[in-house]
């Protein structure tokens, strides 16, 4: 099946072919003639299946052959994180071009008020993260009743980000004449019922990707102890070209940074991307590492969505992905276009079963890589046993008497049984003076 058999115009399709595109994929092939028709969607497929061309395209076609009224928007994207909107927008700019439609991005951390300005000059498409949605709606920057398409890219992450209450409201507050199309990887109940209340007999489509990762991508996992993880690291940088780009990918935001900076002291140029960092900081860093001034980006998963970066050659899962599908997507990142790459994942004792189970997911065995480091860089394996300070057990045989005097363990009278205090200091007022005692008896 090829593009001419969706319904899109001949620009349009014109423009597909300079880009490269040949053949549509399966969500492409189901959902775009659907879109044409103006049908709602509940569309369930994976991130890398071609599910953003799939409503960006007709979107671009439908809008370019309907009549703009006073400037106002009318289409809205929603995208879960600010990397994956932007990358939505830049499909939409290549798609659109000639076509004389403009689009506004809407996302946190960014200067709001170059946002307001684009939207007070007049807009067709917006796309936009919820939380700046709804923000800039409140400020009274956007008139929202002409909004003939809206999509929710990702509903199964915003389910996960907490955002399902935002895109709710959103949903609410927008035409109830219009085009609702639902993107999701999994379809939960809360999905469900977003769809059940705001679509009208939706069109649904299901693509059952494999797990499957490209050949041009040689797999590796590597056994070893946590503590040792970074000095492993290390050595396979060391031993990697060190003009070719690579990415680190880390379960938490603040392994992220504790990475970086490990690798920083090193000599190695890396930078951190994660959604703790300030919009600004993101794009100085995956910019930097784009242009090649840093050679390494250590990353979280839900910041790494929407990167699409030329040339990476080497990804290390320094941590193994919480879900597995997600290895998928992160080893995706290298090995595009035909070119090849590496991917080498960290494995400790404990995760063991969670790697039988990977292997299951993706229908291959990954090959075991052995990486050897100095002995004296090992990072000893310290056992702390609980024993008594010296000075503790010293002070512990130590007794002070009423007038402030220090018995000697020689001294202690005998049958006047075990004595009790408060750690190693028995108050004065508490202690009865054992001499005092002994010469009142022979007395």
């Amino acid at each position: 099946m090829s593009f001419e058999t969706t319904g899109l115009s001949k620009n349009l399709l014109k423009t597909i072919r300079e880009i490269g595109y040949v053949f549509p994929t399966s969500i492409q092939q189901e959902a775009i003639p659907e879109i044409l028709q103006g049908r709602d969607l509940l569309a369930c497929a994976q991130t890398g299946t071609g599910k953003t061309a799939s409503f960006a395209l007709p979107i671009v076609d439908i809008l370019q052959n309907t009549r703009k009224r006073n400037r106002l928007p009318r289409a809205i994207i929603m995208a879960p994180t600010r990397e994956l909107a932007a990358q939505v927008e830049e499909n939409i700019i290549q798609y659109a071009g000639g076509t004389g439609l403009s689009t506004v991005l809407l996302v946190g951390g960014e200067i709001v008020t170059s946002q307001e300005r684009k939207l007070k000059k007049g807009v067709d498409i917006i796309i936009a993260t919820p939380g700046r949605l709804i923000d800039m709606f409140e400020r009274g920057r956007m008139v929202l009743i002409d909004i003939k398409i809206v999509v929710i890219d990702e509903a199964d992450r915003m389910l996960d980000m907490g955002f399902m209450p935002d895109v709710d409201r959103i949903l609410a507050m927008l035409p109830k004449l219009r085009q609702t199309l639902l993107f999701s990887a999994t379809i939960a109940k809360e999905i469900q019922q977003i769809s059940s209340q705001y679509q009208l007999n939706p069109k649904q489509i299901t693509i059952t990707r494999q797990a499957k990762t490209a050949d041009t991508i040689d797999q590796h996992v590597i056994h070893v102890d946590t503590i040792n993880k970074r000095k492993v690291m290390r050595k396979i940088l060391s031993e990697h070209p060190s003009n070719e780009p690579t990415i680190v990918f880390c379960n938490r935001k603040r392994d992220v940074d504790i990475v970086m900076r490990s690798l920083v002291r090193h000599g190695y140029a890396a930078q951190a991307f994660h959604g703790d960092m300030s919009q600004h900081a993101r794009n100085d860093a995956l910019d930097s590492f784009k242009r090649g001034e840093s050679r390494i980006l250590v990353t979280s998963d839900v910041a790494a969505r929407g990167i699409d970066v030329s040339g990476v050659t080497l990804v290390i899962n320094f941590d193994m992905p919480v879900n597995n599908e997600d290895y998928v997507h992160r080893i995706g990142r290298t090995g595009r276009a035909g070119n090849t790459g590496k991917a080498i994942t960290f494995v400790t004792k404990s995760e063991k079963a969670k790697l039988s189970r990977l292997e299951h997911l993706i229908k291959k065995t990954i090959s075991p890589l052995m990486v050897e480091i100095a002995e004296e860089e090992k990072a000893p394996v310290v056992v702390k046993e609980r024993s008594q300070r010296p000075e503790r057990a010293e002070r512990s045989s130590r007794i002070r008497t009423s007038n402030n005097r220090i018995l000697k363990e020689e001294e202690f009278p005998s049958n006047s049984g075990p004595i009790i205090g408060f750690g190693d200091f028995i108050p004065a007022f508490m202690l009865i003076d054992p001499y005092s005692k002994m010469n009142a008896t022979t007395a």
